[in-house]
This record gives structure tokens, sequence and C-alpha cells, in this order.
């Protein structure tokens, strides 16, 4: 009852002209990017988070700027489903799965049904992943209010075994890409001794690298520099939504409710752990062509394989955002992306985010149902103008999208040191891609690794540097234990997989 009473209040702050016309512009903004290969939800919010700054600083000012940046994320979150199904080009990395009967669907006349059938999946998936964050979030903050030192290490812990122990990338290239970002994380002032390391004499680095700049680098600009090299072009089908196969779809659409709601429960759980979004909508759509009756039928153009990884992915790219607010550990890129953003605000994410800005959490709270709805009505509405972006040629597009993202740097500090480290971090972003390893990780510990370390030296303190602390209660004797299962469990599971094919040839 308590959170319904603190849901109402956050109704009654973001219910205002300001931020609803705010919940629009980020909802197209966020479409428009999800539409473009070359940008993506986080690299679209980290470009657009130095024009916060400004707001942030006013009275209200910061839940009007998370309200603006989260409904970017939404908006990106529906348009990667636009190009997947009219292109057979996912807009996003989570939209890959969509392609596989979204895009058939589209050559067979019935693109009108797919992306209805995608946007609607996308709402019931996101509404799901609120409701979650909800009426879990003022739990898990309560009991996290009782994290010290040792539990808040655990935490980190777990975040990034999980990331190793459950990423689809293979197991050493994650913790090459981790181990990057903790090197990065380590550049600048010891905040525990003062010293100063691998600044290299270079006054610039004494802050170290700011995580922004190093966002829209590695994902920005490493992304149009690949999409530039491969030549893109778009060829696909027409994109038309009348009102008429709207409510064809939305009748057929409860005929899947049982996908949906199995969608959405992967997606809330791989969201939370964090698995990310991409890894559960092919969760989703293995189930979904597993337990189907039609699903041999899958990869020829089924609506029910559409339904599947649209509603997984959006339920997971939403509930992501629960462990970033209330423990301060973001469950995918875009939500370490808003993580910093609220660090540079002076917001302080985590169980005591509940008790001091209670006005703000349960107004960006409220204002993912309404950026929700916002997003239904825009993508239904809209999908036609979205798609005719894709006939600008991508070599004009692409000069306008770097040109934004040094702007976004520069503006970060003022400096054109940034810019030049904008660059260098595409270029790293760019050989990643190329070498097919995971930037996620790499992000998470630029954005985490400082405050783990901290974490981590903070309990050494505390136990005269005896490593039992980490198991000197059952709550964070289970965090370390589950993290420590999480790390080797690819290794188990290879184990074991080499087990049986040895009893199988004997």
């Amino acid at each position: 009852m308590e959170a319904l009473n603190s849901l109402l209040q956050g109704f009654s702050v973001a219910l205002s002209f300001t931020n609803i016309a705010l919940m629009f512009a980020g909802v197209i903004l966020g479409v428009i990017i999800g539409v473009l290969p070359g940008l993506g939800g986080a690299n679209g919010v980290a470009i657009l988070l130095p024009l916060t700054f400004s707001m942030a600083q006013t009275p209200g000012g910061q839940t009007s700027a998370i309200i603006l940046l989260s409904c970017i994320y939404w908006g990106a979150l529906f348009g990667g489903a636009i190009t997947s199904i009219l292109f057979n080009i996912p807009g996003e990395p989570w939209s890959v799965a969509t392609t596989f009967d979204g895009y058939p669907l589209a050559q067979k006349g019935r693109a009108g049904t797919a992306l209805t059938a995608a946007f609607t999946s996308s709402f019931v998936g996101a509404a799901v992943g609120v409701i979650v964050i909800t009426f879990l979030s003022p739990i898990v903050a309560e009991f996290a209010l009782e994290f010290g030192p040792p539990e808040f290490f655990g935490v980190y812990l777990l975040t990034f075994c999980a990331f190793v122990g459950m990423s689809k990338e293979a197991p050493f290239k994650t913790i090459v890409a981790m181990m990057l970002g903790f090197a990065l994380a380590a550049v600048g002032t010891d905040t525990v001794t003062g010293t100063l390391r691998l600044t290299f004499g270079t006054a610039t680095l004494l802050t170290g690298f700011d995580f922004l700049v190093a966002v829209i680098g590695l994902f920005g600009i490493g992304e149009i520099l690949l999409t530039l090299e491969e030549g893109l072009e778009f060829k696909g089908a027409s994109a038309r939504i009348n009102v008429k196969v709207v409510f064809e779809t939305w009748r057929e659409l409860p005929r899947y409710w049982i996908t949906s709601l199995r969608s959405a429960t992967i997606g809330c759980f791989m969201g939370i752990v964090p698995g990310g979004a991409t890894p559960a909508s092919f969760m989703s759509y293995g189930t979904a062509m597993r337990f189907s009756k039609d699903g041999e039928k899958f990869g020829s153009g089924v609506v029910e394989g559409v339904v599947a990884p649209e509603t997984a992915a959006h339920a997971a790219g939403t509930s992501a955002l629960l462990p970033m607010l209330t423990l301060g550990v973001p469950g995918s890129p875009t939500a370490a992306v808003l993580l910093g953003g609220l660090l540079i605000w002076g917001l302080e994410p985590g169980p005591l985010l509940f008790v001091e800005q209670k006005n703000f959490v349960w107004g960006l709270i409220a204002s993912m149902y309404l950026g929700n709805v916002a997003g239904l009505i825009v993508v239904l509405t809209c999908v036609p103008l979205f798609a005719a972006i894709l006939r600008i040629p991508f070599s004009v597009i692409a000069p306008i999208i770097i040109v934004i993202c040094a702007i976004g740097s520069y503006t970060v500090h003022n400096a054109t040191f940034d810019i030049y480290m904008m660059v260098v971090f595409g270029i790293i972003g760019y050989l990643f891609k190329k070498v097919r390893y995971p930037l996620a990780p790499l992000v998470l510990a630029v954005v985490l690794g400082d405050r783990a370390e901290a974490s981590f030296r903070q309990a050494m303190l505390m136990s005269h540097g005896d490593m039992s602390i980490f198991f000197s209660n059952k709550l964070v004797g289970g965090l370390t234990s589950l993290a420590l299962i999480l790390l080797f469990w690819p290794m188990a599971s290879g184990a074991v997989a080499l087990l049986r094919n040895r009893l199988r040839r004997e």
C-alpha cells in the first residue's frame, strides 16, 4: 500500500506540462536513435546527457532531466524493431531475434501486423518491468540499508561475475574487457590515500577518464566507424500501419498470453541479474519455439516469434533499472550511463536515494508508466516518418552523428582534450567490435571499478586484512559464494559436457 501511495505522489511530480513534453521529445529522439543502426540506447543517452547539466541545476530539474533521458531509452527500445522488421537490420542488439520472424512477415505483406505486434509486446514487457520496479524497489532499498562495505563489495563482485558467467561471449573476452575497464577506472587520484595513479605526469588525467567521454567514443564513434566500413544500405518493405491492422492484431495477440507472461518473466530475471536484454530476447525466442504449437513454423513469419523476443527485451531493459536505483549497480550499459548521470548531478544511487530523494525516485518510476504509453502512441502513429529517415544515405547521417558526439564530449568539461579521448575510445570500440570483444563489461568496470575498489579497501581496513570478512555473515557470504559460482560456471559446465561426451563414447 505504501508503494501505491508513493507512486501516486510520483505521478503528481511527473504530471506537469514540462515533463510530459519532455517525455514525448525523449521518446521521439529515442526512436530515431533506435532506428539508426549507427547509434544505440546507451550512446543516445550518453550524447544528450551533457545537455541536461544546466537543467539538473534548477529546482525539480533533476527529475525532468532523468525523465528525458529515460524516455530516450524507452524510444530506443521501441525503435530497434522498426529496422529489424522492415529492413532485416537490427537497430539494436536485442532486436536481432525479432528479425527471425518479423522480416519474413514483412516480406509476406504483413509489415503492419508485425510492427503492431512488436510495439504492443514491447509495451507489455516494459509495463511488467515497471510494475516489478514499483513493488520490489522499496523492499530491496530497505533491505540494502543494512549493507556495509563488505556487503556492497559482494554486490559489485556478484555483478562482475554475472557478466563473466552469463555472457554469451567467451569468458576470456569478457574478463579482458573488464580488466581494461578496471585499469581505466584506476587512473587519477586515489580517493583513499590521495596519491596519483597512472597519470604519467599529465595534469588533465588528475581526475581520471570521464566515463561519459569513454561511452560516447566506445559506442558512438566505434559503431559509426564499423558501419561505414561495412557500407550499410537500406532496402526493405514499406511501412504502413492503419487502425484496422492495429485492432486486428490486438484481437490476435491474446492467444499468446502464456508466451508473453513467460517472456516477461525471463526478461525481468535477466534484467535484474544482470544478463541483459539481448540474451533475454534470444532465450525467450528459443523457449517460445520449443513450447509453441507452431514451433516448427518459427523463422518463416510467425507473430508469436515477434511477441516473445520483444516482450523479453523490454522487460529486461526496464527491470535493469531496479538494481541501479536500489543498489547503485547498473543492469545494462544504458543503466550504467544513467547511473553516471545521477552521480554527475550529485545524487548517490542506492538505498538512501529512496529516503533522501523520495520525490525524485517516485517521479522517475511514475514517468516510466507514462513514457511507456507515450512510446506506444508515437511508434504506432509515426512509423512511416521514422522509416523515411533511412532513405537518407548513411554517408550523410554519419558525419552528423560524429559532430553530435564531439559536441557532447566537449560539453562535459569544456575541454578539447575530451574530444581527443573520444576519438581514442572510438578506435578502441571499433577494434573491440572487429575482434568481437564485448563492450558492456568494459563500461561496467569503468563506472563501478573505483566504487568496488573503495568498498573492498574499506572492508579490508575493517578486518585488518582478513579476507574472511566476505564470509562473516549469511548475507555477504551468500553474495560472495553466488559470485564465485557464477564466475566458474562456464568452466564447470564445460567439464560436465566433456564428462558426458566421454561417457557416451564408452
